[in-house]
C-alpha cells in the first residue's frame, strides 16, 4: 500500500493553495514547529472545513462537520470535560450494546489520547473516530459541556426558568436557549426509539408531541401550549424556511449526524385552528437501505422477484398505500442491479436516500420538472434502469410505458390495494390493453405488520376461528401460534420492528393475453392462483406461523374476514 501523500503536496494538486503559499507555510512551520495544516488555517490561506475535508481524503478517512451534530448525553457522560479538552476530541455518541463510543477528533491516529480515552470506557469498548477541525472540536466542547441535555432537564429548566448548569459553560452560544437542546434531544430520542414520523400537534390549551413507531402514533410528551411558538420558529430555522409565513404550508429538510451516522428529516407545516402543525419524517440512511435477500420474502417469491428483474426491458410495479415500505423494496432491488456496467437514474419527489454510482434526481415546480417531463429528459441520458417514484397521472404512464416499449427497464410505485389490482388502475388512468399486455413484467405489492417481541410474545395452541383465518382444515393439526404480551424491552407494547408481507405477481404469456382481452379482475387473480400465486393474506399468515407476528396484527393490515365464509 502506497503512503499517503504530504498533505501540502495534496492542498497543491488539488488547486486548493498556491505554491507560493505552501512555501510561506512551510517557512513558518519551520520556525514555530505546528503543523502545516493549522499554519495554512492561521495564515487565511484555506478554511478550516476545507483541510479539513483535504486530510480526510489524503488518510481515506471520514470527516464529520460538528455544526449538524447532535449531541448524545451517554456519550458526553463517559469523558469528563477536562478530558475531552486535554485530548481535543468530542465524544458523540455511545452503543452499549456493541459496545462501542463514536468521537471526533483533529489527530486521529494519536494512539496516546486514545489508549487515554479507552481507559475511562467499559472493559471491551472499542472507538471509532471520524476527522473534525480543531476549532469546531474546541467550540463544539464549550457548547455540549455544562448544559443540561435530557428532555426531562430541559423542560424543568424552561418551567422554571433556571437554568441547571452541569459545569461551567460559555455564555452566548445558541446551546444556552433551553429550546434549542429541546427540540435536539427530541430529534436524538425519535431516532433512538427508531421512529419514521415525529409529530409537533399545536392544541388548543397544550403541545401534543407523538412518535409513529413501528407504524402507530405514540404520544410521548404534552408540554403548555407557550413552548411552542419558540419551538416552531427554531424547526423551521433548522429546516430552512421562512419563519414569518405561519398561514400557508411549507416543505423543507434538516440534514444532521445521530448517534455518529447521517439521518435527514422531511419538515412538513401546515396551518390549523390552533397554530402550525409541523410533522418531520425520519429518513436514516443506514435503515432505508436493505439488500434483496433480506426483505423477508420467501424463497419461492424471492426466485420469482429475481427473475423478473432479470428481463432487460418492461415495467414492474410495487403497490401499496403510503408507509408501506415501497421506496424500501424499489431500493434494494436497484441495489441488487446497481453496476459499473449498467446506468440507473431515478426520478423522485423528493430523493430519499442518496445511493452511490446512481443517477437521482427530484422533482420541481420549481423548475417545472414533473415525473412525465423528467422522464422524456432522462430518455436523452443513455439510461438503462429508470425508477419513476411514483406513477399519478395519465402522461407519466405513458412515458414509464414508452421507457419500457424502447428497450429499457422501468420500476415505479403505484396507489392500489393488491398486485392484481394494478391493472384496472392503469386502465382507469388511461392505459389502453394491448400496451399493458406484455409491457408489465409484474407487480409487488406489499404491506408492514409489526414484529411480535421475541423476548414477551405469548405462545397458545390456535383455536377454531384462528385454523379458520389461518386457512388450515382439521387434519393439519392445531398449530402454535403466538400473540403480543409486552414487556420494558418492547416498552410494553407486545411488538418490536416491523417486517414487510408481500405478493409477487408476475405476467406471463397466459395472464398478458387476459389483459388485453380486458378479463375481469376476478378472472385474472383464478388465472393467478391457478399458477401458484399466493396472496398477501397467504404470506401474512406464513408471517404468524414463523412465530414473527400475530393474527391480530395481520388482521390489522389485510383483510382476512373472506376466509371466515362458508
Amino acid at each position: 500500500m502506497n503512503a499517503p501523500a504530504p498533505i501540502g503536496q495534496t492542498l497543491l494538486q488539488l488547486g486548493l493553495i498556491s505554491a507560493d503559499q505552501l512555501h510561506i507555510a512551510l517557512r513558518e512551520q519551520h520556525r514555530s514547529g505546528d503543523a502545516l495544516g493549522r499554519q495554512l488555517v492561521r495564515l487565511g490561506f484555506l478554511s478550516e472545513a476545507t483541510l479539513r475535508d483535504a486530510l480526510a481524503q489524503t488518510l481515506s478517512r471520514e470527516s464529520i462537520d460538528l455544526t449538524h451534530v447532535l449531541p448524545d448525553p451517554a456519550a458526553l457522560a463517559l469523558v469528563p470535560q477536562p478530558v475531552a479538552k486535554r485530548l481535543k476530541l468530542i465524544p458523540l455518541s455511545y452503543d452499549a450494546a456493541r459496545p462501542t463510543l463514536v468521537i471526533a477528533s483533529a489527530e486521529i491516529d494519536n494512539l496516546i489520547a486514545l489508549d487515554q480515552l479507552r481507559s475511562l470506557l467499559p472493559a471491551g469498548s472499542t472507538i471509532d473516530t471520524l476527522l473534525a477541525g480543531d476549532s469546531e472540536i474546541a467550540r463544539a466542547i464549550d457548547q455540549l459541556y455544562g448544559h443540561e441535555l435530557s428532555i426531562d432537564g430541559i423542560l424543568h429548566e424552561i418551567e422554571t426558568g433556571e437554568p441547571e448548569r452541569l459545569g461551567a459553560a460559555s455564555a452566548g452560544n445558541e446551546y444556552a436557549q433551553p429550546v434549542v437542546r429541546l427540540i435536539d434531544a427530541l430529534l436524538a430520542d425519535a431516532v433512538r426509539r427508531d421512529a419514521s414520523d415525529l409529530h409537533f400537534e399545536p392544541e388548543a390549551g397544550f403541545l401534543r408531541i407523538r412518535y409513529r413507531i413501528d407504524g402507530m402514533l405514540r404520544q410521548i410528551r404534552a408540554l403548555h401550549r407557550a413552548c411552542w411558538p419558540a419551538m416552531a420558529v427554531r424547526l423551521k430555522v433548522m429546516a430552512g424556511l421562512n419563519i414569518a409565513e405561519t398561514r400557508a404550508p411549507q416543505d423543507g429538510r434538516i440534514s444532521l449526524h445521530v448517534s455518529g451516522r447521517p439521518v435527514d428529516f422531511r419538515v412538513s407545516t401546515l396551518p390549523t385552528l390552533h397554530g402550525e402543525n409541523i410533522v418531520l419524517r425520519i429518513l436514516d440512511r443506514q435503515k432505508g437501505l436493505v439488500r434483496l435477500d433480506q426483505l423477508g420474502l420467501a424463497d419461492a417469491q424471492l426466485d420469482l422477484l429475481k427473475l423478473m428483474i432479470a428481463r432487460p426491458e418492461g415495467l414492474i410495479l410495487v403497490t401499496g398505500p403510503t408507509g408501506s415500505g415501497k421506496t424500501t423494496t424499489l431500493y434494494s432491488i436497484l441495489g441488487h442491479l446497481n453496476a459499473e456496467g449498467v446506468n440507473i437514474m431515478t426520478l423522485e419527489d423528493p430523493v430519499e436516500y442518496p445511493m452511490p454510482q446512481i443517477r437521482q434526481t427530484a422533482v420541481s415546480e420549481a423548475t417545472r420538472l414533473d415525473f412525465a417531463n423528467g422522464v422524456r429528459a432522462m430518455l436523452r441520458q443513455d439510461p438503462d434502469v429508470i425508477l419513476v417514484g411514483e406513477i399519478r397521472d395519465e402522461d407519466t404512464a405513458r412515458m414509464a410505458f414508452q421507457a419500457a416499449m424502447t428497450g429499457h427497464q422501468v420500476f415505479s410505485t403505484l396507489h392500489t390495494s393488491s398486485a392484481i389490482g394494478a391493472i384496472p388502475r392503469l386502465l382507469d388512468i388511461g392505459i389502453q390493453p394491448d400496451i399493458l399486455a406484455g409491457n408489465i413484467i409484474g407487480v409487488v405489492a406489499q404491506r408492514l405488520v409489526r414484529r411480535l417481541c421475541p423476548a414477551c410474545r405469548d405462545p397458545h395452541p390456535a383455536d377454531d376461528i384462528e385454523m379458520r383465518l389461518l386457512a388450515l382444515g382439521g387434519s393439519a393439526g392445531r398449530p402454535v401460534i403466538h400473540r403480543p404480551k409486552g414487556c420494558p424491552r418492547c416498552d410494553f407494547q407486545g411488538y418490536l420492528g416491523r417486517l414487510a408481507i408481500m405478493e409477487v405477481l408476475r405476467l406471463d404469456g397466459d395472464l398478458d393475453e387476459l389483459v388485453a382481452r380486458r378479463a375481469t379482475t376476478r378472472e385474472i387473480r383464478q388465472a393467478a392462483l391457478h399458477k401458484g400465486f399466493r396472496t398477501l393474506a397467504d404470506d401474512g399468515c406464513r408471517r404468524v406461523l414463523e412465530g414473527e407476528t400475530s393474527l391480530e396484527e395481520l388482521s390489522r393490515v389485510v383483510d382476512l374476514t373472506d376466509r371466515l365464509s362458508p
